[in-house]
């Protein structure tokens, strides 16, 4: 991999091919995420549960999805980037995939909300923070925007097709296609992405020549970094005011929009895949809203922008 990656970098910054391989670790997460909206009815009809016990998984779902962020981090601290999505894209797509067998409501807890909540916390926010700071000191504001539009892009590419096969194959067809996209990633993962720029022989990009390196970070025990670092930020005013501002973001878009609008457009007389292509479009703007929001963060006060 350093062979090749340094072959690469004689042609451009390697950062970008960085950026690229995460944007498509995170498209696929997305996607993966987004999957339950589209197996709602399906299950509903196929195995007679009702929508408050499918929603129960995606509550579990999307509660380990931000919880897991702190401790993915500290994970990554610890023991690299690389080794800890090895674990978090095996674990996805050993989950989705297992799926296809589950018979009681009980196990789509276990697997929809344990493990793939869990997993896809890792492939989240907290791998775009790490990833841009690592590799990027000009344009963080633009490649931050880029990988966080990954999640629209998710729901652009795979809900209206998946909601297809959905429509006229089932729902087991459905996650085996997921199961299969999070394999995918798994190697080009292990083949493009170095841990970091002095891997490939090259600093971030934008940094001086003459700036001094990045001190080595301190390798922790990671729940014990995780847990004191949510100590420390407790304690900032800051901290509660993005807290809260991303909680209710979560909570209306993930937590209804997202997982909801599939299924009440069902109760009106719409298909899956006209329910899925309204999800697909409102990706469409969050695309290019986010990456312009990302373009801005660049030249202007964030807390401007923000409010």
């Amino acid at each position: 991999m350093n062979w090749l990656a340094k072959r690469i970098a004689t042609r451009f910054h390697y950062g970008w091919l960085v950026a690229a391989v995460v944007f498509l670790v995170l498209l696929a997460a997305a996607g993966t995420r987004a999957t339950p909206s589209v197996l709602m009815l399906p299950l509903e009809h196929d195995l007679g549960w009702s929508r408050a016990t499918i929603s129960l998984a995606i509550s579990v779902n999307i509660a380990l999805y931000g919880l897991t962020g702190p401790f993915a981090a500290a994970a990554m601290q610890r023991f690299g980037v690389r080794p800890t999505l090895y674990a978090a894209l095996g674990t996805m797509a050993a989950g989705v995939a297992l799926s296809s067998m589950m018979t009681a409501p009980w196990q789509m807890v276990l697997v929809w909300g344990v493990m793939v909540g869990s997993a896809t916390g890792v492939a989240a926010l907290t791998l775009s923070a790490t990833v841009v700071n690592r590799w990027f000191v000009e344009r963080r504001g633009l490649v931050m925007g880029i990988l966080t539009a990954s999640s629209a892009t998710g729901q652009l590419v795979f809900l209206p097709m998946l909601a297809t096969v959905a429509e006229h194959h089932g729902w087991r067809p459905v996650v085996l296609i997921v199961a299969v996209v999070a394999a995918i990633v798994l190697p080009l993962v292990a083949l493009f992405l170095p841990e970091r720029p002095a891997d490939v022989a090259l600093r971030p990009y934008g940094e001086a020549p003459d700036a001094p390196p990045a001190a080595a970070a301190t390798k922790q025990n990671p729940l014990a970094l995780a847990f004191g670092t949510l100590l420390s930020a407790s304690k900032n005013r800051d901290f509660w005011l993005l807290f809260f501002s991303f909680f209710v973001c979560g909570a209306s878009t993930n937590g209804y929009i997202g997982t909801h609008l599939i299924a009440m457009c069902g109760d009106y007389g719409m298909t899956e895949v006209q329910g899925a292509s309204l999800l697909a479009a409102m990706g469409v703007f969050d695309l290019f809203g986010t990456t312009l929001s990302g373009w801005l963060s660049d030249r202007f006060n964030s807390r401007v922008l923000l409010f």
